[in-house]
């Protein structure tokens, strides 16, 4: 059943508020695998432990989160084939390791591929400081519904992906996660069975539960902030890509970077142990 656009504009904007605490920040750091093999590393210090504890800059993809808003009946959305395609993340000032947040989203965009090709939508999620107003960063969504298109829209203007470079890469960072991940991660927000039970997995076509997506781009985070920023998280300021592939938790996550000038650079993730991209059109931003 296609969408119907002005219905779904007019149930927006959607406005969150999430109380973040210490406890949060470091959680968020384990469930994206700080710490796996190096538990007292510099990595673990700055991300997963109290004295001078920093927050991961992809922690923004979970604060004042609106949840999954898109199966609420109000929407008149497909909800169940629909399928988180692409991130972006753009940091305005370093994210806080604890306080108030507010977050108001948005549709950024709609798009229509046609009745049997779905349609794409981008929301946009501005999260800022409560106590002082300030933007601290934008969340833009790109999800595509596959059931939802043939309403009469166009298809033009949607963003174009960034492309990867056919050379070698500059750096080759692996990073393995834990046979577990998915339980962590999940107590940062997500609680989509999906990820967790293995009756549900197998109906949804998976062999066994798929890790987060956006704990795969966590953990691709983290080979990004090594690679390209000394692993100072002051420094990265935007980070994008588009979703190709599940991952299944204990798999390793190998992370190509290409330097493409000043403050700028490609990416894209697969599995080592397959050889399958599940990260592509990698675009990093940073000083």
């Amino acid at each position: 059943m296609p969408l119907d656009p002005d219905i779904l504009k007019s149930c927006m904007p959607i406005e969150t508020r999430h109380a973040l605490t210490r406890r949060d920040t470091i959680l968020y750091s384990l469930g994206i695998g700080v710490g796996i093999g190096e538990p007292g590393g510099a990595e673990a210090l700055r991300f997963a432990y109290e004295p001078e504890l920093a927050a991961f800059p992809t922690m923004a993809t979970i604060l004042a989160y609106p949840g999954f808003w898109q199966r609420e009946p109000r929407f008149g959305l497909d909800w169940r084939r629909i399928l988180h395609g692409e991130q972006s993340v753009r940091i305005h000032q370093p994210l806080p390791v604890e306080g108030v947040l507010v977050g108001r989203t948005e549709i950024d965009g709609i798009f229509d591929k046609g009745a049997d090709k779905g349609a794409l939508i981008y929301s946009r999620r501005e999260i800022r400081d409560e106590a002082t107003g300030d933007l601290v960063a934008t969340i833009i969504q790109g999800s595509f519904l596959r059931g939802d298109g043939g309403f009469g829209g166009s298809a033009e203007g949607a963003p174009r992906p960034h492309s990867v470079p056919e050379r070698a890469p500059d750096v080759t960072i692996d990073l393995r996660t834990r046979p577990e991940q998915a339980l962590i991660y999940r107590l940062s927000g997500d609680y989509n069975p999906l990820h967790v039970d293995p009756d549900v997995a197998r109906a949804a076509g998976f062999t066994r539960p798929i890790l987060h997506g956006l704990c795969t781009y966590g953990v691709a985070g983290r080979a990004v902030l090594a690679g390209l920023c000394d692993g100072e998280p002051e420094r990265l300021t935007r980070i994008d890509c588009r979703f190709t592939a599940p991952l299944y938790p204990g798999e390793t996550i190998r992370t190509e970077i290409w330097r493409e000038g000043e403050g700028r650079a490609a990416f894209r993730s697969s599995v080592a142990e397959r050889g399958v991209v599940v990260l592509n059109n990698g675009l990093a931003e940073y000083r």
